[in-house]
């Protein structure tokens, strides 16, 4: 029986748009479905709640994490979600993608990875965590 795909929550600051188009493309080229609120949210959507039931279908996050996510609300509530909820123990994908002075307490605990210098080529580290997440399960 095949695995279906694993849906990936990306979080990420405005910001980083780029890069996190960059990540999406390579996480679903490598066969994962993933949220991703510029392609899923349109003008005049609740957007609270179409992130509320995407977090709650998600079955891993990657946070992309910069100067700009660390100051963003939104970024913020997503990581508390994901540390708070226990589907994510152990699902939760710390990526920084700008070069931050520290990075929160809470997230050093996990494998955080970086891929600040060559995303496009470094996002293949991304994917291979989320395939030990999926294999683990």
């Amino acid at each position: 029986m095949m695995k279906s795909k694993m849906r990936v929550f990306l979080s990420h600051a405005r910001e980083d748009a780029k890069v996190a188009d960059v990540l999406r493309a390579g996480l679903s080229k490598a066969g994962f479905e993933v949220w991703h609120d510029a392609e899923q949210l349109m003008p005049g959507d609740n957007w609270a709640l179409e992130l509320g039931k995407a977090l709650q279908k998600a079955q891993a996050m990657v946070v992309l994490l910069s100067p700009s996510a660390l100051t963003s609300p939104s970024v913020q509530r997503e990581i508390e979600y994901a540390l708070g909820d226990q589907r994510f123990k152990g699902r939760l994908v710390p990526v920084v993608v700008r070069s931050v002075k520290e990075i929160p307490w809470i997230l050093e605990k996990l494998d955080v990875l970086r891929i600040e210098s060559d995303p496009e080529r470094e996002s293949r580290r991304v994917v291979e965590a989320l395939r030990r997440i999926q294999n683990a399960a």
